[in-house]
């Protein structure tokens, strides 16, 4: 009776297994097809690594909000540059006076008199010295310019290291997949050797079970590499700020780096970074900036010249007036001639001049620290971008021996299998393994591709090469 009800149940068993195989089978056929269609979609657009960092830095938002501020240093570098010139200025104004006064004639009070003016004025002004602070804003406005050009290209370099990682990470999960199909098509020929070997009675029924088992998991990992796969691809497109909906790329194979991609020093790289890297210059111009804020404060020490020239006329006229001129005659008879000479000292400035001066020394100093902080911040990545460089070389190169001798022992026990001198269970051990193997080189070759591109970038290299 027990067992009469074991046989039941491995009948049960074995129909469950052939149902999950049934399922499985189709969800894989399906991501086939649905892999064709969408590539078949996508074949008049694939892009590019190239083309993914330049659609990248022409449509980053970060990046364009950079250009917008230079367009506005350079309005700045114009306003600055202005004030060299002098200033010119022109007036008209007309009204009436209605009220009491005196008669010029008998020099007595007169009420509800109504008095009609005109003036006209032309000025100008011109600033001759106050304290280089002039000289020293433009030069301030001009050098805001190129800081912020500096700081945009650093911001650029960073997308382009985030593009080339996200398009790595396509590639992988592509391998990834691959591998898994692969693993999968390898179960499925397995199951139907096995359940030759069934039928001609040279292996129990059991490993039927055991084959149909494998090809579940191979499939449950091949919709999770094509998950992975899909939701790069997302991750991809979202960066470049593009439809996920038939994006494609073009994919690239990547063959077994070599270690001439390897950087043998450290010290090339420091040395061309310190001399290069924007964000080294840009702590740099830091420091200019704040020694021409210090110049700009010590204006306030020096004296202020500006010289002042004006040219104007006034015309009035009510009905007690005792001599009435024409219009143009009285502008005429009025004009005159104005010349200014002004000379401002400062004398005490209630300690203004002094803090402002002292503050400006003092973020001078701030920004020479930042410059320190900036070469030791650079230095410690690129210490940490070489060292995991160099294990990441070391790792892929075990990887590749790890493969070799997984994939000799993985055919020495699929032979012992198949003269039955090895269990089902032992070669699913064996060919875990091989997996596992396969795993860690695709991991460890993307993951030191990817370094060394992270130590081109500091060497200032390109990076879709």
């Amino acid at each position: 009776m027990k067992m009469k009800k074991m046989k039941k149940n491995n009948i049960e068993m074995s129909s469950y297994l052939k149902q999950l195989n049934v399922i499985n089978t189709k969800r894989v056929c399906l991501f086939v097809l649905m892999m064709t269609t969408i590539t078949s979609f996508s074949q008049d657009k694939k892009w590019s690594l190239q083309a993914c960092v330049n659609h990248a830095l022409e449509h980053n938002i970060t990046v364009k909000q950079g250009d917008n501020t230079l367009l506005l240093n350079e309005q700045d570098v114009i306003a600055a540059k202005g004030q060299f010139l002098p200033s010119f200025n022109g007036g008209l104004g007309t009204g009436a006076r209605i009220g009491s006064g005196f008669d010029p004639v008998t020099n007595q009070r007169v009420t509800n008199q109504t008095t009609y003016s005109f003036n006209y004025n032309l000025s100008v002004n011109q600033n001759i010295f106050n304290g280089f602070r002039t000289l020293n804003l433009y030069k301030q406005s001009k050098l805001t310019r190129e800081t912020n050009a500096l700081e945009l290209n650093r911001i650029k370099d960073d997308i382009s290291l985030n593009v080339v990682n996200a398009y790595l990470n396509v590639l992988f999960n592509k391998e990834t997949l691959e591998t898994a199909t692969a693993q999968y098509k390898f179960s499925q020929k397995q199951l139907e050797q096995v359940k030759a070997l069934v039928d001609a009675g040279a292996q129990p029924k059991a490993n039927i079970y055991d084959a149909e088992a494998t090809l579940s998991r191979d499939a449950q990992q091949v919709t999770l590499a094509e998950n992975n796969f899909n939701l790069a691809l997302l991750t991809l497109s979202q960066l470049l700020q593009v439809p996920y909906n038939g994006f494609a790329i073009e994919f690239i194979d990547i063959e077994s780096p070599s270690e001439a991609l390897l950087y043998k020093n450290v010290s090339p790289v420091l040395d061309y970074a310190f001399q290069n890297r924007n964000e080294i210059k840009v702590a740099e111009k830091n420091i200019e900036n704040a020694k021409l804020g210090t110049e700009i404060s010590k204006a306030g020490y020096y004296p202020s010249v500006s010289l002042g020239y004006g040219f104007g006329s006034v015309w009035s006229e009510s009905k007690n007036d005792f001599i009435k001129q024409a219009f143009f005659r009285e502008l005429d008879l009025f004009k005159g001639h104005n010349i200014n000479l002004n000379v401002n000292i400062p004398i005490f400035s209630r300690f203004q001049n002094k803090t402002a001066v002292a503050k400006s020394k003092i973020q001078e100093e701030n920004s020479k620290l930042n410059l320190n902080q900036a070469k030791l911040n650079l230095e410690s990545n690129i210490q940490r971008a070489f060292t995991d460089a160099q294990a990441a070389f070391r790792a892929f190169d075990a990887a590749k021996k790890s493969l070799a001798s997984q994939e000799l022992a993985f055919g020495n026990s699929k032979e012992r299998y198949d003269i039955g001198a090895m269990t089902a269970f032992d070669l699913e051990q064996a060919r875990v393994q091989l997996i596992n193997a396969k795993s860690s080189l695709i991991n460890a070759k993307y993951d030191f591709v990817f370094k060394t591109k992270v130590l081109d970038f500091y060497m200032g290299k390109s990076l879709t090469d």
